[in-house]
């Protein structure tokens, strides 16, 4: 069996991945990076927020996505169970900084990019091949086992550090039952895309619309992209959305006609595509790292996709891991401590999300509290836009709790939910249409 040494290992080459390698080889580290699908490949997650221009800064990304013809992107926007609008929370006016535009992206093309980027950075970018396993010598990740798709070989790649990026396949968390499942977050989404659909003008183009569905069950996101299209998708209480129902097309289009906000905007445009269905998203891993071996982006876990807050958790992520690597690789030291540093602070970022996501889930309103508080629009917009990392934007919660109504429980934390092996009904499910994707 062929061997082949390299510093770092990286499975799985979407914006985690690109991200850790093209950081890492910035840096003079060697990086392997193996990616079991051939790019462009169809991925959701489409729309970004203001806080990934810092990694994208870091990336020499910047000038590629300002060059590129994916929608801008200023604000966004919540709409009620009735249809009415909300101000919208532009992100300009709360911090004057060309960051606060951003984009809408086709997740297939971001992809490429990110991934070409990483190559011009001196990534080793090995497409079509699967990873096999991770090797374990006394505790400790030593590298892959990995097997190409045109040839079948099958060789060993040694590295002092294991990367996995290998998305919600989570090759690490399933082989150490790492997993645990978000115990009130048991959402699913059906989606499709819409040609000719109705979209605003001038800097509200781009804006992502947050759409209560019409018996307050859940939302659609609507998300305009570039090409006159627009992907729409709702999202729900799994055993609401799925159990019972098993036509996905009827489901949505019975979702969609009990809500003013999509079916007016939609009226007059065309389907392009199929429906795409998937269920039992949000986890979230019981450690960030190990002996020689980090997680990353999806492998580490996945919120929910109402702030869009998915690609930036992937490169943050990615950022943070990267810096860890390089230090240990320079001091010798590549412990779970050293590996795993940036942990417990990113738990606490994404744990500010997640409330914020529990919180309209359980009914909270945006309008309500500003109307209230005004002077909070300031800081929840920072939430908004990925400003996780900083304590001050927690003065926004004793405001927000005050609107509570009597009686309210508090929000269970994330590692109160079941395990994978406690829960082996659960897995996540991707269904993806025949034909044309996005």
């Amino acid at each position: 069996m062929e061997s082949v040494v390299s510093d770092v290992v990286v499975v799985g080459g979407g914006p985690a991945g690109a991200t850790v390698s093209t950081l890492l080889a910035q840096q003079g580290v060697s990086v392997e990076l193996f990616e079991r699908e051939k790019f462009p490949r169809f991925h959701i997650g489409e729309s970004l927020i203001p806080e990934t221009y810092w990694v994208l800064k870091r990336l020499n990304m910047l000038e590629k996505m300002q060059r590129s013809h994916f929608v801008k992107k200023y604000s966004v926007q919540f709409v009620n169970s009735s249809g009415r609008n909300s101000a919208p929370f532009y992100f300009w006016d709360n911090k004057p900084h060309e960051c606060s535009q951003t984009w809408q992206v086709v997740r297939s093309e971001f992809d490429q990019m990110m991934l070409d980027n990483a190559r011009e950075h001196g990534v080793r970018v090995h497409e079509e091949v699967r990873v096999l396993e991770v090797l374990f010598e006394s505790g400790r990740a030593v590298g892959v086992k990995v097997r190409g798709k045109q040839d079948g070989t099958i060789r060993e790649v040694r590295a002092k550090v294991v990367v996995d990026a290998s998305g919600q396949n989570g090759l690490l968390q399933n082989k150490l039952d790492l997993r645990v499942w978000d115990p009130i977050l048991n959402k699913g989404a059906i989606w499709t895309y819409w040609e000719g659909a109705y979209r605003d003008t001038g800097k509200d183009e781009g804006a992502t619309l947050v759409i209560q569905t019409g018996n307050k069950n859940g939302w659609f996101w609507y998300i305009p992209q570039h090409d006159n299209v627009v992907s729409v998708g709702v999202v729900g209480p799994f055993d609401y959305l799925f159990k019972g129902r098993t036509n996905y097309a009827q489901t949505y289009e019975e979702e969609v006609a009990e809500c003013p906000g999509v079916k007016e905007r939609i009226a007059s445009a065309t389907r392009v595509t199929g429906y795409f269905a998937t269920k039992d998203y949000s986890y979230r891993s019981k450690t960030t790292a190990g002996d020689g071996w980090v997680l990353i982006g999806d492998a580490w876990g996945f919120l929910d996709p109402l702030y869009s807050s998915g690609v930036l958790l992937a490169l943050k992520s990615g950022e943070l891991a990267a810096d860890a690597i390089v230090e240990g690789l320079r001091t010798g030291d590549t412990s779970a401590a050293q590996l795993g540093k940036w942990g417990p602070a990113f738990n606490v970022g994404v744990d500010r999300m997640r409330r914020l996501v529990c919180e309209y889930y359980d009914g909270f309103s945006f309008g309500h509290m500003i109307k209230q508080y005004p002077e909070m629009r300031g800081t929840l917009t920072d939430l908004l836009i990925g400003d996780l990392f900083d304590d001050r934007v927690d003065q926004v919660w004793q405001p927000l709790e005050s609107t509570y109504p009597p009686g309210k429980k508090s929000i269970p934390t994330w590692n109160a939910g079941a395990t994978a092996q406690a829960a082996p009904d659960k897995a996540n499910e991707l269904s993806l249409p025949e034909g044309k994707l996005r």
